[in-house]
Formats: C-alpha cells, sequence, structure tokens
C-alpha cells in the first residue's frame, strides 16, 4: 500500500493530498530515511511524521484498504 493512502486510511493525516504533500517535503521518513508518498508500506515500518514542532512514531501493524473511524488505531501503535 502506498504511503499517502496508508495515512489517511490509518487517520494519521486526514486528507491523502495532505500526507502526498508532507512526504514529498521530506516531513515523512520509514525506518529511519525520508520517503517519497509512493513509498510501498509493509507490516513492521516505523513511521516518522513530523507535524511542525510535534513527532509522531508509529509502528505499522496491519494493512487495509478501508477501515472505520474506530478500527483505524489497530492498523499502527504508537512509539514513544
Amino acid at each position: 500500500m502506498r504511503l499517502d493512502k496508508f495515512l489517511k486510511v490509518s487517520r494519521l493525516v486526514k486528507r491523502r493530498t495532505v500526507a502526498k504533500e508532507m512526504a514529498d517535503q521530506g516531513r515523512v521518513d520509514v525506518n529511519g530515511r525520508a520517503v517519497k508518498s509512493s513509498y510501498d508500506v509493509k507490516i513492521g515500518d516505523v513511521i516518522k511524521i513530523g507535524f511542525g514542532t510535534k513527532e509522531i512514531k508509529a509502528k505499522v501493524l496491519d494493512l487495509r484498504e478501508t477501515t472505520k473511524k474506530a478500527e483505524a488505531s489497530e492498523l499502527y501503535e504508537l512509539i514513544d
């Protein structure tokens, strides 16, 4: 699954276009390296997202094409 789509489906980022712009600007790292929005996300990847001064790290637990809002948090695990 593409990185921008995963970020939207998992609700880490609200819109896919915003996720794409963030990745293309280098504000998203996967396993310690900056990647483009077309990066193929795999289970076990660690995604780091920079929101201005705030950073979120999440480990990918599952990949799904669609999810309900209540189930979105099951796709990842937040890491400190």
